[in-house]
C-alpha cells in the first residue's frame, strides 16, 4: 500500500519536521505500507482564508497526480481540510482528511471535544468543521497555541527543552478546556499532533489526547482496505459527485498554466 500525505509545510525550511512525520509515519504503519510525504512551497503561512484556498488548489492538483501515480490513497495532513469534498469528487482512491477523520474519533471518545489549535486565526474555521462534519454541538473549546510552524523545527531536530517548553504551552491552553468540560483534547494541526505522538497515554487530567497523524494514518489504511473489500467510495450522488474528465483538465491546466494573458483587468484599467 503506497500513501501519498500532503503537508502543508514546506520541505526546506522544516526539513526536521517533515524528516521527522515521515519517519513516524512509516514506523506506525502496517507491514506493507509505505508513506511518502510531500510539502508544499511556498507553505502555508500569513495565515487566513485565502492561504488555505492557495493551498487547497495545489493540494488538490497534486492529488490527482498521486492517483495517477498510482498511489493507493492521498491524506489531506492539514487539520483544517481545504479541498477534502473536491479532491475526493476528482479521485477514486480514498482521500482522508485529518481533521474530518480525528474529529469523527474522537468523537467516539468524549462527548465534549477540546481544540487546541497552531493560531486563533483557525478557530473560525474549526467550528465551521464541526457543522460540516455533523458534530458542531460536539466541540466545546477552540484555542490556539498562537506558534508558527518554525516554532516546533527545534524540537523536532531533537531539542528536548525546546520539545518540553511546547508541551508545557500545549498544557497552558488544554487545561482550562478540560477545566470547562472538554472530554478529548484534540491537537487541530498535524505539527503539534506529531510532537505529542511520543507521549504515550497522555491525559490532561481526565481528558486523552488524540493524536490526529496517527489517526489520520490508520484511517487511510481502513478505508484502503475496505475499498479494495468492497469497493466503497464516497457518495456520488449530489454530496459528492464525480467530477467530469474535462472539469479535471480544465483545473489542472489552469494549476500548470495560469490565467494567461488575459486578466479581467490589466495595468493601468479601472
Amino acid at each position: 500500500m503506497r500513501i501519498f500525505w500532503q503537508s502543508f509545510i514546506d520541505h526546506t525550511t522544516s526539513a526536521a519536521y517533515m524528516t521527522r512525520l515521515q519517519d513516524y509515519l512509516n514506523a506506525i504503519a502496517e507491514p506493507g505500507t509505505v508513506i511518502e510525504v510531500h510539502g508544499i512551497s511556498p507553505p502555508d503561512r500569513s495565515f487566513g482564508r485565502l492561504s488555505e484556498f492557495r493551498c487547497a488548489i495545489l493540494a488538490i492538483d497534486n492529488g490527482i497526480a498521486a492517483e495517477e501515480a498510482g498511489y493507493d490513497a492521498v491524506v489531506l495532513g492539514h487539520f483544517q481540510d481545504p479541498g477534502l469534498l473536491e479532491l475526493k469528487s476528482a479521485v477514486s482512491i480514498p482521500v482522508i482528511g485529518t481533521g474530518e477523520a480525528t474529529l469523527h474519533f474522537a468523537a467516539q471518545q468524549g462527548r465534549h471535544l477540546g481544540l487546541v489549535t497552531l493560531d486563533d486565526v483557525f478557530r473560525t474555521m474549526h467550528f465551521e468543521q464541526g457543522d460540516l462534519y455533523g458534530l458542531s454541538g460536539r466541540i466545546s473549546h477552540v484555542a490556539g497555541l498562537n506558534a508558527d510552524p518554525s516554532d516546533f523545527s527545534a524540537c523536532f531536530a531533537g531539542d528536548l527543552d525546546a520539545k518540553a517548553r511546547m508541551i508545557e504551552a500545549f498544557r497552558l491552553v488544554a487545561e482550562p478546556m478540560v477545566a470547562g468540560g472538554a472530554d478529548v483534547i484534540v491537537p487541530a494541526g498535524v505539527l503539534p499532533g506529531l510532537l505529542i505522538g511520543s507521549e504515550h497515554g497522555l491525559c490532561f487530567g481526565h481528558a486523552p489526547v488524540v493524536n490526529c497523524a496517527a489517526v489520520a494514518l490508520k484511517s487511510a489504511e481502513m478505508h484502503v482496505r475496505l475499498q479494495a473489500l468492497n469497493g466503497f467510495e464516497p457518495s456520488r450522488g449530489p454530496f459528492c459527485a464525480k467530477a467530469p474528465p474535462q472539469a479535471i483538465a480544465d483545473f489542472r491546466k489552469l494549476v500548470a498554466e495560469g490565467r494567461g494573458a488575459s486578466p479581467l483587468l490589466r495595468p493601468g484599467q479601472r
